[in-house]
């Protein structure tokens, strides 16, 4: 089994917001492997589908329900509560980042947290950096903003617009790499831009 975990603020005054880019994540790849029932478990919201294709492995999705600071004890409890689950072999954390171009994705198989509290805090109740993680884009604010302000501001109409073909590039990326593996995945997806062409950038 594997578990996909999209990190992010909950409630309604966070929705839709650059910071909660991996709750997006989590629901557009959810419909894509099926789960039509979410529950309250593991501190969060949780549901179970299986992966598109040939091997149809069953995965879990969670949203932490904790303040994104705080998501490391609901993936902890993920981890704990679910059987034969990895976090190295399984696991993959999806979030945002400030030091990639919008709309840009980058995948890994392990480090540090980057600065990302959400990440960091799950590296520490976890006790280990050895998981997957992918980061997606939400670029910076202009020279003199406020990154606080700008990570919990809402997307903007022009960004909107591109979102769900980066969502979709996105989630084709998470599913390669759950399915496939994440050096499989690092090789095909980093560096590419949604639309199948490619940068160093």
């Amino acid at each position: 089994m594997k578990l996909f975990v999209g990190l992010g603020n909950p409630g309604r005054r966070y929705a839709g917001t650059r910071h909660n880019i991996g709750f997006r994540l989590a629901d557009a790849l959810a419909v894509r492997c099926g789960v039509s029932r979410v529950e309250d478990r593991f501190r969060g919201h949780y549901g179970e589908g299986r992966l598109p294709g040939g091997s149809g492995e069953a995965i879990g999705f969670l949203l932490p329900g904790t303040y994104m600071n705080a998501s490391g004890a609901a993936v902890a409890a993920a981890l704990s509560g679910l059987e034969g689950v990895d976090a190295a072999r399984d696991l993959l954390v999806a979030y945002d980042d400030l030091d990639l171009p919008f709309g840009r994705i980058r995948l890994r198989g392990a480090g540090g947290a980057g600065g990302h509290n959400g990440l960091a805090d799950v590296i520490l109740a976890l006790g280990t950096r050895d998981f997957p993680r992918l980061r997606f884009g939400i670029g910076r604010p202009a020279y003199g903003g406020d990154v606080m302000d700008f990570v919990l501001a809402r997307f903007g109409p022009d960004e909107e617009s591109e979102l769900p073909a980066l969502v979709a590039h996105a989630c084709d990326a998470a599913e390669t790499a759950l399915s496939a593996g994440v050096a499989v995945a690092m090789d095909r997806f980093n560096g590419a831009i949604a639309g199948g062409s490619s940068s160093a950038a």
